[in-house]
């Protein structure tokens, strides 16, 4: 299927390991050209020479620094000349105790809600002139083993993006949310060992197996693409039938 994306442009946060970097470059397979955002700069030239083409152009930004959305945005449409899709992927896990302090539970905030929003509310009039956008964010999963500040902060995310669909819609914008299962990355391999994989594998997860990170770049690049038009509003989970819930 040609998913039209030749010429289009886009950000990627998070682009230098895992879903992010998949991403990009299933985007950049396509003729994407993007603007990769990450905080490791030798990861994102990593990423730059292995996709070659001049179709990646690196930038080093902390997405909570200070102005930071204003940045990105700045850097992006003068490398691009305009940006159609918005990949929030930048984030992680912040699980706390009960009585955490209020500086732990902003910062999950900002990382995982409030940089998402910012970034996307500072690449919107751009895309309202050009009447086509797309924005595709990856949040997390709506069933916490315990308490967690990323998955209360997600869980913002697929409210704020719902709002907002409803809003960006008349002006030929998308925005959807893609909560990961167990994607293979580099921190799953630091933290669970291959015995506890397989075995959680074969007694949660119908398919049989964890997911990798181009499983989940399959959907974010075809909900970034003009095909995906008709699709707004919506949290699809990639899990490989891991969530017991029916919708």
């Amino acid at each position: 299927m040609d998913l039209g994306l030749k010429s289009k442009t886009a950000v990627v946060t998070g682009a230098s390991i895992g879903i992010g970097r998949a991403i990009a470059k299933g985007l950049a397979a396509e003729g994407v050209r993007i603007v990769g955002v990450a905080r490791r700069t030798d990861l994102l030239a990593e990423l730059v020479k292995e996709v070659g083409g001049g179709l990646i152009t690196p930038l080093v930004q902390d997405v909570m620094a200070k102005d930071a959305a204003e940045k990105i945005a700045a850097f992006a449409q003068k490398e691009l000349g305009h940006v159609d899709i918005l990949i929030n992927n930048a984030g992680g896990s912040r699980p706390l105790p009960v009585d955490a302090p209020d500086s732990q539970w902003d910062e999950a905030i900002a990382l995982n809600f409030t940089s998402y929003r910012r970034i996307a509310h500072a690449l919107l009039p751009q895309m309202i002139e050009r009447k086509w956008g797309r924005i595709v964010n990856i949040t997390g999963k709506s069933e916490p083993e315990g308490l967690n500040a990323a998955f209360a902060a997600k869980a913002a995310v697929h409210a704020w993006a719902k709002g907002l669909s409803r809003e960006i819609g008349e002006h030929g914008i998308t925005i959807n949310c893609i909560p990961p299962g167990r994607i293979m990355s580099e921190q799953i391999r630091r933290n669970y060992p291959p015995d506890y994989r397989e075995r959680f594998a074969e007694e949660e997860i119908p398919v049989g197996y964890w997911g990798e990170p181009e499983d989940l770049a399959a959907l974010a690049v075809f909900l970034a693409s003009p095909v995906a038009r008709y699709i707004t509003g919506t949290v699809i989970p990639v899990d490989g039938g891991l969530r017991r819930y029916q919708f």
